[in-house]
């Protein structure tokens, strides 16, 4: 099966929205923070409407299948995925979300966005194990409708991106991780 390294060019390539989704493609769901979590807000008596997750790992072998290319697996680098974090904040895209990559909502907005570094990393204290360099964001929801109807029903569990990316042939240096995380991925998958 073909595998291509999904890479940020310059111009407008990169991510433009996050999207809240049911089954998201790096396969790991966020945490959502109400008022009885261990993390305190300045207001303790309401919910904090936080969701916290995984946008982009760096390595993660994802599935695909379209008209051009038929099936095939695309990654991404750790250079890669800083890029597009980066990038989506400088362009000032903190507020642009979708639900189910289906339609834009309103109400929500990233609240902290980092690269995981280390075993101490904040991402560690959620129970989220992801690998350094993974793209970390927490949004909060003040959308009535789309923290009462999809976060708090568990209709969306985590994060899936959009954006453009240009495809290229995996590197030399990436190919190590990236064949050691395609061979997880299809021993799990039963392949």
């Amino acid at each position: 099966m073909k595998i291509f390294e999904m890479i940020i060019n310059d111009g407008d390539e990169g991510v433009y929205a996050i999207s809240l989704v049911d089954r998201p493609a790096i396969e790991s769901n966020w945490v959502h923070f109400k008022d009885e979590e261990p993390i305190q807000f300045a207001t303790v008596d309401e919910e904090q409407r936080i969701i916290l997750g995984a946008v982009l790992v760096p390595s993660k072998p994802i599935y695909r299948k379209d008209d051009k290319h038929g099936e095939y697996y695309v990654f991404t680098s750790k250079d890669t995925v800083r890029k597009a974090g980066e990038k989506f904040l400088h362009d000032s895209l903190n507020n642009k979300a979708t639900i189910q990559h289906e339609e834009e909502i309103n109400g929500l907005r990233v609240v902290e966005s980092w690269f995981k570094e280390g075993e101490h990393d904040k991402s560690m204290n959620f129970g989220l194990d992801v690998p350094d360099g993974t793209w970390m964001v927490s949004y909060r929801v003040d959308n009535e409708v789309i923290w009462n109807e999809y976060v708090k029903t568990g209709k969306v569990k985590g994060f899936s991106i959009e954006g453009f990316f240009s495809f290229s042939t995996p590197s030399e240096e990436s190919k190590p991780d990236l064949i050691e995380e395609l061979e997880k991925v299809l021993k799990e998958e039963g392949a």
